[in-house]
């Protein structure tokens, strides 16, 4: 198994991300139904399809990929989740830029400037009840992996581990941000959408990275 990816083959991995965004669209609004104004699905969709569309008529490698990504999402979408997903994958972008391969450091250093972008824009810290309780447990634990000399692959399996718990852990959490934190208390008990969503994409990057290995 090699220790790298070529960012060029890895391109159609951003049609698998559209895949897994426009599939769950529905419940990703119902999700944001519960504590917010329940377009969080229809608003990502749009997004993505729009991007999946870009794409098709112009393929790209991974990085010139998040950024057409990152421009769709600023240009397009409204609300919150648009400059905050838009940054996260510009940030992602600019780190690959010149780059023709992706490791496994390089991709922990990418991550961390993803997620930098987004706690700077949307001053969410973790126990916030945001898409950063999937991002930090999960940068984390792949860190972590990384640390133990584990191979690219286990470490992206470690991501995936993390997200998905980082993501349940939203469940009992009371939002302190968005639209969600006027109820207090009262969202607790329901998971948060924007973790939702922000699950969906690591694995579907994850995955498909370690196909690729």
């Amino acid at each position: 198994m090699a220790d790298s990816v070529d960012l060029k083959a890895a391109g159609p991995i951003l049609d698998d991300m559209v895949t897994a965004i426009v599939a769950h669209a529905p419940y990703l609004s119902e999700l944001d139904g519960a504590t917010g104004d329940g377009d969080h699905g229809v608003n990502m969709s749009k997004g993505f399809r729009m991007t999946g569309q870009k794409l098709a008529a112009s393929p790209q490698s991974l990085g010139d990929g998040f950024a057409t990504l990152a421009e769709t999402l600023l240009d397009e979408i409204g609300g919150s989740m648009g400059p905050l997903y838009g940054s996260f994958f510009l940030d992602m972008s600019t780190f690959l830029k010149g780059k023709t391969s992706l490791d496994r450091d390089d991709f922990g250093r990418m991550l961390h400037k993803g997620i930098a972008a987004v706690t700077d824009l949307g001053e969410a810290k973790p126990g916030d009840k945001s898409l950063v309780d999937v991002l930090a447990p999960a940068s984390a634990a792949f860190d972590a992996a990384a640390a133990r000399g584990e191979t690219f692959a286990a470490c992206l399996t470690a991501l995936e581990t993390a997200a998905d718990a980082g993501f349940e852990s939203t469940r009992d959490m009371v939002a302190k941000i968005g639209r969600a934190s006027r109820l207090g208390e009262r969202s607790r008990g329901f998971h948060d959408a924007g973790a939702a969503s922000c699950r969906l994409l690591l694995r579907a990057l994850a995955e498909g990275l370690k196909q690729r290995l």
